[in-house]
């Protein structure tokens, strides 16, 4: 028996719902023939925006959603993008595919897409190949409430009041394709773009500025030192690739040591946020800069057949046990880590939603996200338990993690194990439950969804649970995500 001790009245930080966002680049089928349909599409829209999708991702409370990019920031001029969408520059989209981008979803747009979702946008600026003036402009756009030319240009466009924005990225993985800069130089270009990043009227921006590659504590040393004090917070990407970048493996057709391989590897995301904050610790010890894992989640080749440029992949149980392994450790880190965005929302790498023409479905995926919804903005309390390793490459037999809302208790409960049930005993102190409701997703290491079958792994609800004063008793079966809610 597995036993968790939790003190209720131990009460730590908020878990900011922002760790459970989404981000849409323009890669693939993400958000043309993904999100966005246009308005003269036989598939049901509204103002282009596909109404099944849109419907999927409100019913998990999608809080922030990023965009366009990725890559594809650093090469994004937004003015090609708004005004009559017959007189919008197309272009070339170099980085993913090859594709011809008409620049049929812009600003206004996005800005449509985040109100019909009721999410915050999360906007990455181009400073790789754009201009402070661009930028500069691009807040203005949406932001100005007074006499401006942007503000006019903006109403010209149909748009008279300004948008809500808050937060706003500095650029995108500018030691890369965002140009392959040093990070004394990003700092320093950082600290200039910054500085013409205005706020307008009652909006207030959270200015982020572009961090590390998974384990380059270097980079997060040298731009912490020179523009920590210019920033609000500071991105980190990790991607779980179980294989080499050359050859990352199949995301369907893996054994049973590959697939602890790749949670052995998700788990290192405790390893990676805890060396950053001690880093960004020492330049910011009040902790006033937050730490943003603005892209994650794994990456596996292309599915068959694909375009390689469109990163188009299944999603399985793995994917799902990658998705509630990584919520519990960035919920553990709730005091610091501000805001996390899965890579990405449909149709490309850990995608919450696939689609094949007018059909769609849920992937595994998204059901975790479904689960752990619960936590948004709950306030965390710390589980105190034992577990020991269930694989040689190190992947624990249990995962907890638990937080308070409206005089509940909420928990989720992890079992990575590919063949034995987890017996679990849950001892509380100040608190005696009546009542429960739980969730559970649990099916094959290797089960998914497809267009032939979508819903052979989805959410079901649990029962067997036991109540008795301050004692709960459960057992989750292999491969299985459990969310509890006592009361």
């Amino acid at each position: 028996m597995n036993k968790l001790y939790i003190n209720t009245k131990n009460k730590q930080a908020i878990i900011n719902k922002n760790i459970y966002g989404h981000f849409a680049e323009h890669l693939g089928r993400c958000i043309y023939n993904g999100i966005y349909v246009g308005e003269n599409s036989d598939i049901p829209n509204e103002k282009g925006m596909r109404t099944d999708i849109v419907k999927a991702l409100r019913h998990i409370q999608i809080p922030v959603l990023r965009w366009p990019g990725g890559c594809f920031a650093d090469e994004y001029h937004w003015k090609d993008g708004i005004g009559p969408k017959d007189t919008r520059k197309k272009m070339v989209n170099t980085h993913w595919g090859g594709v011809v981008e008409d620049n049929s979803f812009g600003t206004h747009e996005f800005m449509e897409l985040c109100r019909r979702l009721g999410c915050e946008p999360y906007i990455n600026g181009n400073l790789g190949s754009g201009t402070v003036q661009e930028m500069s402009e691009w807040v203005e756009y949406l932001t100005s409430d007074g006499v401006s030319p942007m503000a006019d240009e903006r109403a010209k466009n149909g748009q008279k009041e300004p948008w809500a924005v808050k937060y706003w990225g500095v650029g995108n993985e500018n030691w890369g394709c965002g140009g392959n800069m040093r990070p004394e130089y990003y700092a320093d270009e950082y600290r200039r773009y910054a500085t013409y990043i205005r706020n307008y009227g009652k909006n207030r921006i959270y200015k982020i500025a572009c961090g590390a590659s998974d384990f380059n504590y270097d980079w997060t040393d040298k731009v912490m030192s020179i523009a920590g004090r210019f920033m609000d917070a500071l991105t980190v990407h990790y991607y779980t690739v179980p294989g080499e970048w050359h050859k990352k493996g199949s995301a369907t057709d893996f054994d049973e040591a590959e697939y602890y391989k790749t949670l052995a590897k998700a788990l290192r995301m405790d390893e990676l946020i805890d060396n950053h904050l001690q880093i960004m610790h020492k330049y910011d010890p009040q902790n006033r800069v937050g730490l943003i894992v603005d892209e994650w989640g794994t990456w596996f080749d292309v599915e068959p057949g694909t375009n390689p440029g469109f990163l188009y992949q299944q999603n399985t149980m793995r994917d799902a046990m990658v998705a509630a392994l990584t919520f519990n450790i960035f919920n553990s880190y709730a005091s610091r880590v501000v805001m996390a965005n899965i890579a990405q929302t449909i149709n490309v790498l850990q995608a919450m939603i696939l689609t094949e023409g007018d059909k769609m479905l849920l992937t595994p995926t998204y059901h975790v996200f479904d689960l752990y919804k619960m936590h948004h903005d709950a306030v965390s309390t710390p589980v105190f338990y034992d577990s020991h390793n269930i694989a040689d490459e190190k992947v624990p037999n249990l995962s907890v993690s638990a937080s308070l809302k409206n005089e509940g208790l909420n928990l989720s409960i992890v079992n990575p194990s590919i063949s034995e049930a987890l017996p679990v005993e849950i001892i509380l102190e100040g608190m005696e439950p009546k009542a429960f409701e739980a969730q559970i997703l649990s099916a094959a290491y290797n089960a998914y969804n497809d267009f032939g079958n979508t819903e052979k792994v989805k959410l079901n609800s649990f029962n067997e649970i036991t109540l008795n004063e301050n004692k709960v008793k459960l057992s989750l079966p292999a491969c299985s995500v459990v969310s509890l809610k006592l009361s």
